[in-house]
């Protein structure tokens, strides 16, 4: 797919031969053949710190400081490449943003890990929401946040930096429970710490 002015951003050469999930057209990651529960992970600002990319490449840290994946994933392939597992970027969906800067950064997270999984790597998806736009139908057909991500297999999910709060934690355990219904994941990876309030009662569903 060649560059132009109107894809700029978007980086559309990155969805090639992918298919799409909803009215919405998010990019689909496939489930991967087999269920492979990794022991590490290693943050994407660190990744230079691996002794043998043995790791599980992950992106759970503050957005600027995998921003150049964001721009421009394919420039930093055989970067990536080191390494045989990643998760798909966790591009931050602020309740206060507009939705479609939501939907673009769950568009984001797909496309990359497409692109990266059509390389071959093992791509475990990312799921991040935000508020009940993001997770129910109330206001857009669609609960956006989990389009794309494979159903029945291994997904990914990150605590660090949401759950410190009363209204993250709520809205955390509200998409928590959303998720698990919509996507019944055999695995979920979770990064970062696992309080009660927020797994209790859940931890059985998967």
């Amino acid at each position: 797919m060649k560059k132009n002015n109107f894809d700029e951003g978007f980086n559309l050469e990155l969805v090639e031969n992918a298919f799409f999930d909803g009215e919405l057209e998010i990019p689909i990651i496939n489930p991967p053949e087999k269920i492979i529960i990794h022991s590490e992970m290693i943050p994407f600002s660190k990744r230079n710190r691996s002794k043998d990319f043995s790791e599980c490449l992950v992106f759970y840290e503050h957005d600027v400081n995998f921003a150049e994946v964001i721009r421009n994933p394919a420039e930093l392939k055989e970067d990536i490449l080191r390494f045989k597992f990643m998760t798909t970027p966790d591009d931050s969906l602020y309740r206060d943003a507009p939705l479609t800067a939501q939907i673009a950064n769950v568009y984001r997270n797909r496309a990359i890990g497409h692109f990266f999984q059509k390389l071959g790597m093992y791509v475990i998806t990312n799921v991040r929401w935000g508020d009940e736009r993001s997770y129910t139908t109330e206001i857009l057909p669609e609960k956006f946040a989990f389009l794309g991500a494979p159903k029945n297999s291994i997904v990914s999910i990150g605590t660090y930096g949401c759950v410190k709060d009363k209204d993250n934690a709520y809205y955390f355990r509200a998409g928590l429970e959303a998720m698990l219904e919509e996507l019944t994941p055999q695995v979920v990876l979770v990064y970062g710490s696992m309080p009660k309030k927020i797994f209790d009662g859940v931890k059985h569903k998967t």
